[in-house]
């Protein structure tokens, strides 16, 4: 499935999420056992990343089949999310690296968009291109066969997850170049769209969706790879990053329940809208070298 095919699948997708779940024709998901008596009470799930929106989705969908519990989020740039779990202030935390005193739970694929201005002439890089523009050694367009401009480099924050699956996909773990700093996904778009010099990265679900939107972007092909759900699942597209649920080791009932929720593949659907569903046949291996995400930034 091509960037085009896959952004139109993914924007009918969006459109069609919650009247997938409300129709009652689509009795695998809405026939899914569930125990009444049992399962009643609240879940905190914590976070900072981009994964917000989906896990909200899948939250409400929970809710519907379940009348009688009820999930909140703890989600800030400031949340210690593996932190909280262990200290019993949430009962789910939402990374992409794995944590030893806690249970993992993989979930899906994000694939990382590497992005420029439309108007840059550029439709796709190799990985040491990407490294080389990222760390600083390409420093104008013209070494690529692009316009006479200087490069200029939209960077995020060192605890953003994206960053670190972009830096660890690359090889660039603490040797990116300090640049025009983004703070979420949202803002990154308008600063390459506004500038014809630009380059970042975005998950690749948001990339997508802003160029059906019709912002002036452009997704750049990577290693010959064009990124899209089938390519990003098998690791043929080189940048991506696991989507974790983390646990106590022994989670809770209503904790469970919705893990298992998750898990299943009636609600492929409502991932499918920003990430590549996890195929539990394929291994997921996580950054070997990062800043924790529950770490503070050095100094």
């Amino acid at each position: 499935m091509t960037i085009r095919h896959w952004r139109r699948f993914s924007n009918r997708c969006r459109n069609i999420t919650w009247l997938f779940i409300a129709s009652a024709s689509l009795s695998g998901l809405l026939s899914m056992p569930m125990d009444s008596s049992a399962l009643t009470g609240r879940i905190v799930i914590a976070g900072h990343g981009p994964e917000q929106p989906m896990m909200q989705d899948l939250a409400r969908a929970y809710e519907k089949l379940h009348p009688g519990t009820a999930i909140d989020f703890e989600w800030d740039k400031t949340v210690r999310a593996s932190k909280m779990v262990k200290d019993g202030d949430a009962q789910i935390a939402v990374t992409d690296h794995s944590d030893a005193d806690l249970r993992v739970v993989p979930v899906a694929w994000d694939g990382i968009a590497v992005i420029v201005n439309f108007a840059n002439p550029l439709t796709e890089l190799t990985s040491h291109q990407v490294r080389g523009l990222f760390s600083g050694v390409i420093t104008r367009w013209s070494q690529l066969e692009g316009a006479d401009r200087s490069v200029e480099v939209i960077t995020r924050s060192a605890r953003d997850n994206v960053t670190a699956g972009f830096e660890a996909s690359v090889g660039l773990t603490g040797r990116m170049i300090s640049g025009s700093s983004a703070k979420s996904d949202q803002q990154t778009l308008r600063l390459v769209s506004g500038r014809d010099s630009a380059i970042s990265y975005i998950s690749l679900g948001a990339a997508l969706r802003a160029q059906e939107d019709g912002i002036p972007i452009r997704v750049l092909t990577i290693d010959h790879v064009e990124p899209g759900e089938p390519t990003v699942s098998s690791g043929a597209y080189p940048l991506r990053r696991p989507v974790l649920l983390l646990t106590r080791k022994q989670p809770e009932a209503l904790t469970q329940s919705f893990l298992t929720f998750v898990q299943s593949t009636e609600v492929q659907p409502l991932i499918r809208t920003m990430y590549s569903p996890l195929r539990p046949e394929l291994p997921v291996s996580t950054p070997d070298v990062r800043q924790p995400q529950d770490a503070k930034p050095a100094s």
